[in-house]
C-alpha cells in the first residue's frame, strides 16, 4: 500500500501501489546515492520494472510504504536494492512531475564502496562511475529523469 499525497506531502488517501502508477497519483520515495572515492554507482533497471524498464538510473531506491518513515525507507531500500547494511544520511528533497509519474522524494547519500549484493529483480548491471563517465552516460543512455532531477544535484560537485 501507498500513500497518495498532496503537494504539501499530506497523505489523501492510501492506494494500492497499481493504483498509484495507473493514475500516476504523487507519492512519497527515496533517493540513495552511492558514493565512494569521488565516484558514483549507476546501475541499469530490469527490463521488468513498472516506470522507465532497462533505463540507467543515478541513484537506488523507491516507492515509500503507507506509514513508513523516510529513514525506514531508505535504509530498507539499501539493503533490498544492494545488499548493503549502511547508515544513509538524509540531504534534501524535491518534487519531479513527468508524463509516467509525480513524486515527492527525499535524498540520501551513502558512502560505500561494496561489495554490493544487486537484487536480480531490480538491477541488472551497475558500475562506479566519475564525473566525466557520468557525462557521458547521461549524454548517451536512457536514464529516469526523476532520480537525475531530484537526486544528482547533491553529489554532482563531490565527483572527480
Amino acid at each position: 500500500m501507498v500513500e497518495e499525497i498532496d503537494a504539501d506531502g499530506n497523505t489523501v488517501r492510501v492506494v494500492t501501489r497499481a493504483e498509484m502508477r495507473a493514475g500516476r497519483l504523487r507519492h512519497r520515495c527515496v533517493f540513495l546515492l552511492v558514493v565512494a572515492d569521488g565516484r558514483l554507482l549507476v546501475h541499469r533497471r530490469a527490463d521488468h520494472k513498472d516506470v522507465w524498464p532497462g533505463r540507467w538510473d543515478v541513484a537506488a531506491g523507491g516507492v515509500v510504504t503507507a506509514g513508513e518513515s523516510w529513514d525506514v525507507a531508505a535504509s530498507r531500500e539499501l539493503a533490498e536494492e544492494l545488499g548493503v547494511d549502511a547508515e544513509p544520511v538524509g540531504v534534501g528533497e524535491g518534487s519531479w512531475s513527468g508524463d509516467e509519474a509525480e513524486v515527492l522524494g527525499r535524498v540520501y547519500v551513502v558512502e560505500h564502496p561494496g561489495p554490493f549484493r544487486f537484487d536480480v529483480g531490480e538491477v541488472v548491471e551497475a558500475r562506479f562511475v566519475d564525473r566525466a563517465g557520468l557525462d557521458d552516460l547521461l549524454a548517451t543512455e536512457a536514464t529516469c529523469p526523476d532520480s537525475v532531477a531530484v537526486a544528482l544535484p547533491y553529489v554532482v560537485a563531490r565527483l572527480s
